[in-house]
C-alpha cells in the first residue's frame, strides 16, 4: 500500500505566521503544496492533514491502521506531552516516521524528550521543512524494501 499519511499536530497551521527563527518562513499551504509535488514524482498518495486536537491525531492514527501504508507524523507540542498518540502509534505496525522542523534536542530542556520517539521507525529533526521531503522519500524505501 503506497499511502501515506502525513500528520501535522497543533499550531503547525501557522507555519509562516509564527516564530520565524525556528520554522521559517514557508506557509502550512506552501509546505503542503511542496509534499503533494514530491509524492506526485515518486508516484504514491499522501494524505496531509493537521489538527490542534489530540483525540482527532489518535482517530487518524487508528484509521491508518486501514488506510496508510505508513504514517509520517510530526505531533508538534504533543511529542512531549501525549502518552495517548504514543499508544496509537505503537498499535499502528506499519512505518512511522518522527518528525520536527526544528531541532527538539537544541531547544527547551522540556522540549527535548519525546515520548513517541520509541515506536516510531525513524526520526528526522531540526533540517526545517525540507525533513518533510526527506521523511517522504524515506518512507517510500521503507515501503518498497517491504516495510523494513
Amino acid at each position: 500500500m503506497n499511502n501515506i499519511l502525513i500528520i501535522n499536530g497543533p499550531n503547525l497551521n501557522l507555519l509562516g505566521e509564527r516564530e520565524q527563527s525556528q520554522y521559517g518562513s514557508t506557509t502550512f499551504k506552501e509546505l503542503k503544496e511542496m509534499c503533494l509535488k514530491k509524492s506526485k514524482e515518486l508516484n504514491i498518495k499522501i494524505d496531509f492533514k493537521q489538527s490542534n486536537i489530540e483525540g482527532e491525531i489518535v482517530n487518524m492514527i487508528q484509521q491508518a491502521r486501514k488506510d496508510s501504508g505508513g504514517i509520517i507524523i510530526n505531533a508538534a507540542g504533543f511529542t512531549h506531552t501525549s502518552v495517548a498518540i504514543r499508544d496509537a502509534l505503537s498499535i499502528y505496525k506499519k512505518p512511522k516516521i518522527e518528525l520536527h522542523i526544528s531541532n527538539i534536542h537544541n531547544r527547551e530542556e522540556f522540549r527535548q524528550k519525546s515520548l513517541i520517539s520509541g515506536v516510531v521507525s525513524g526520526i528526522i529533526c531540526g533540517l526545517g521543512v525540507n525533513g518533510y521531503i526527506l521523511a517522504i522519500n524515506a518512507m517510500q524505501e521503507l515501503l518498497k524494501n517491504g516495510n523494513r
